[in-house]
């Protein structure tokens, strides 16, 4: 707290306990007076009488100036008391603001931290993930040859188990011979033996069931893999047989126009020009070159073609790629 607070908060207390104590100066002050008065009005009958009395009221004046001085000390102390007191809860108030502060400082670290981790496990979840996928790849690929393994270990384990059960029966049957001498201890130790038997039953059918079922969800997924493969085979093949049923049909529509500008005679009769077409992506004939077949007839042809200029092209992307070089058989019909 600041000098300037103090001061103000110490004034007010102390300015009422001086007003106080200066009233009841005053009024003893009057009221000696008044006594010196009456004493110097009445005749006395021996000198000694007013001196004793004024020494007695002096000594009662000073002792209520003493009182008012140390009720004012008194008061100043208290105040004192309780301007420290403010002092140290105002401390006490700024410490625990300052530890607060350092506690969340402390939590903000923590949480960045924490987010770091995160990122670190979520990279380290993808890289996991990743690997397993390679391994279930891999395990894919032994699945033939464990399922045979599987089975010799199936086989195994039953023989196992007879096993079990026949040295378990002779156990119990050496129990029971020695019943006789320790009918306690064959009884602890029969529990004992039936608990770790029951157990590693348990964990041998645990362990078959996550077996099994990891089995069953594998044969699942290459079932539904092959499915998806042989539906998107019926896909392709059908698209594929659309696909040439639309070249096959625009190079139909190709020979008609080439035939339409064919200017033949009889002398080509049963003759033919195989042809080598490059066609644009609009039709438009970009190269046409006879390859083999009778000279007149492939001039002919060759002219027909340039006299079209574009020629029947399918405007879907794939059929034009399997038409954009041709080669196809001009014949004339006569």
């Amino acid at each position: 707290m600041s000098a300037k607070k103090f001061h103000s908060s110490l004034t007010l207390p102390v300015a009422i306990s001086l007003a106080i104590h200066v009233g009841i100066i005053l009024v003893l002050a009057l009221g000696a007076l008044d006594f010196f008065t009456k004493k110097l009005e009445t005749p006395e009958p021996a000198a000694a009488a007013p001196v004793q009395a004024v020494l007695i009221d002096q000594q009662k004046v000073a002792a209520a100036a003493e009182k008012i001085k140390q009720e004012k000390r008194d008061a100043e102390r208290r105040e004192q008391l309780r301007q420290e007191e403010l002092e140290r809860k105002a401390d006490e108030a700024r410490k625990a603001r300052e530890q607060e502060q350092a506690r969340l400082k402390q939590l903000e670290t923590e949480r960045k931290q924490k987010e770091i981790e995160t990122q670190k496990a979520i990279e380290e979840a993808k890289r996991k993930e990743e690997q397993a996928k390679q391994a279930a790849d891999k395990a894919e690929k032994e699945r033939a040859r464990k399922e045979s393994e599987r089975k010799a270990a199936e086989e195994a384990a039953k023989k196992a188990e007879d096993k079990r059960k026949a040295e378990e029966a002779a156990a119990k049957k050496a129990e029971e011979e020695r019943k006789r001498k320790a009918e306690e201890e064959r009884k602890r130790k029969e529990a004992e033996a039936k608990r770790k038997a029951e157990e590693e039953a348990k964990r041998k059918a645990e362990a078959e069931r996550k077996r099994k079922a990891a089995e069953e969800a594998a044969r699942r997924e290459q079932e539904l893999a092959d499915m998806m493969a042989a539906e998107q085979a019926t896909i392709n093949a059908a698209r594929n047989r659309q696909l040439v049923s639309e070249r096959d049909r625009y190079t139909a529509m190709i020979k008609a126009t080439i035939q339409r500008n064919l200017v033949v005679d009889e002398s080509m009769r049963g003759k033919s020009c195989k042809m080598f077409i490059r066609l644009a992506s609009d039709g438009f004939v970009t190269t046409a070159e006879a390859r083999e077949g009778d000279g007149v007839v492939c001039r002919a042809a060759k002219a027909a073609i340039t006299k079209a200029g574009r020629l029947p092209v399918s405007p879907e992307p794939e059929v034009y790629q399997l038409m954009k070089e041709i080669n196809l058989t001009v014949q004339p019909e006569i």
